[in-house]
């Protein structure tokens, strides 16, 4: 399912990233961000996917149409994110355990 720029907008609320920030995370311009948020323009569904990707990284979910709308939620509080990225380097290559 593409995301909408409404969606793209409250993710980035949602997950306290500014445009500059979503922009960076995604590889994506600031001024395509901002057109596609905006309306003035519909980037490419690989644009969007790379959008969707860095948002739903950093803990937003993306709500498909289900008879109420589309919408955007956390996935995780801002803290936890944060804590997860911390954790996700911590300890070295994963092997196999011979338990």
């Amino acid at each position: 399912m593409p995301i909408t720029g409404p969606q793209c907008r409250a993710a980035r609320a949602l997950i306290q990233w500014s445009r500059e920030e979503a922009a960076e995370e995604s590889g994506v311009s600031i001024e395509t961000l901002a057109d596609f948020e905006t309306g003035r323009e519909i980037p490419s569904a690989d644009v969007m996917a790379k959008l969707q990707a860095s948002l739903e990284q950093g803990g937003a979910v993306f709500i498909p149409e289900n008879g109420g709308g589309v919408g955007v939620r956390l996935k995780f509080n801002r803290r936890e994110v944060r804590a997860l990225n911390r954790w996700e380097g911590e300890g070295g290559q994963a092997g196999e355990d011979d338990v």
